[in-house]
């Protein structure tokens, strides 16, 4: 084992201090500086890890010759000049979702990292997760047939954003794992919503996703919600799956049910739907946070020169997707087509082959 990777994190707001204690508790990082412009959030971080450095300007970061990577946790909209500036100084780069406010700024990040040879990875923290990981594993081996539609659920009250929209905010943690299941980019994007508490910023939204093979998802989002629900649903021709990421310990359920079309009749009295009742089953999962997982996959990147499963490209699919549902919502829900498939786009998911490792080091 080499020597650990001096990490920096710039923002300790909400999910900040997440990322400062699993990159603190893994052994092949050295988490060196904690940034943020709020004083008073530093000193707190400060007095839970003493051994870290403080600073309240992220340009000291960026001078710093000894740091190897930064991890960006602030607000989206700071998200692209951040990571610009680390991408320049040579610096390793993790941001959190979504990668940026625009494809545009995107693509820009990807092409300074690639130049660089720098690994750009973007925080879709679910694909890290043990119940995601099973799921993919379940559908690969054909135990649910083809998937015919994903339904995903992700509401409750608040936390109300002050740039991003409600779509923006929830539905990446959904849009990423549909696409990473599905392996394809969507053919067409449509979303409606309300902003009613917010003028401008909508805080409840439904949005689908058609794609080929007459296959589509749907993703309701909102903090207008008394419970917390966090909820997916992947119908397959033989199976379904049931993903229910509250539960504490049974966030799996595989039901073997299905309804068939018969394959031909005379008469429509003759005409009869098969309906197929089987057990459910709840699988066996290892228990592990997918954060740590996460923070790992980027140091392993670095230290081995590899694509990370959630580089740059899958950052700028999803921006994409989200580009779309704020165009669709200005027309009240038309749909937003995609006027071809991208080779580079499918080939992001079709050529893939960068694999979180199954042992992670602590």
């Amino acid at each position: 084992m080499g020597d650990p990777i001096s990490v920096g994190v710039v923002g300790c707001g909400y999910w900040g201090p997440n990322l400062i204690r699993n990159f603190k508790l893994l052994r092949t990082c050295h988490l060196k500086t904690i940034c943020d412009a709020s004083e008073a959030r530093l000193a707190h971080l400060k007095s839970l890890y003493p051994d870290v450095q403080g600073a309240t300007d992220y340009c000291s970061l960026l001078q710093d010759a000894s740091l190897q990577a930064i991890v960006i946790a602030t607000p989206v909209k700071y998200h692209y000049s951040i990571a610009k500036e680390s991408l320049l100084a040579g610096k390793h780069t993790f941001i959190e979702k979504p990668m940026a406010s625009s494809s545009a700024e995107c693509e820009e990040l990807i092409e300074i990292a690639d130049r660089n040879g720098l690994v750009l990875m973007v925080g879709h923290t679910f694909l890290y997760s043990s119940p995601v990981r099973k799921i993919v594993e379940i559908i690969k081996n054909g135990d649910i047939g083809e998937i015919r539609y994903i339904n995903a659920r992700r509401l409750n009250l608040g936390l109300f954003q002050k740039d991003i929209n409600v779509a923006w905010d929830l539905a990446p943690h959904d849009i990423s794992i549909i696409l990473h299941i599905l392996d394809e980019f969507p053919t067409a994007v449509n979303c409606q919503g309300n902003d009613n508490v917010t003028k401008g910023i909508e805080d409840v939204t439904n949005m689908s996703l058609a794609f080929r093979n007459n296959r589509f998802a749907t993703i309701q989002s909102s903090w207008l919600e008394p419970r917390k629900v966090r909820e997916m649903t992947i119908v397959g021709t033989r199976r379904m799956i049931l993903y229910d990421d509250v539960q504490t310990l049974e966030k799996i359920r595989i039901y073997d049910v299905r309804v068939d079309r018969p394959p031909h009749y005379d008469t429509f009295a003759d005409f009869h739907y098969s309906y197929h009742y089987g057990d459910s089953y709840i699988p066996k999962i290892t228990q592990e946070e997918p954060l740590k997982a996460e923070c790992q996959h980027f140091l392993d990147s670095i230290a081995n020169g590899t694509k990370p499963l959630t580089s740059g490209r899958e950052g700028l699919n999803l921006v994409k997707i989200l580009e779309a549902s704020s165009s669709s919502l200005k027309q009240h829900g038309a749909p937003v087509v995609f006027s071809r498939f991208v080779d580079e786009q499918l080939s992001a998911y079709e050529s893939r082959t960068a694999e979180i490792p199954t042992n992670q080091s602590n």
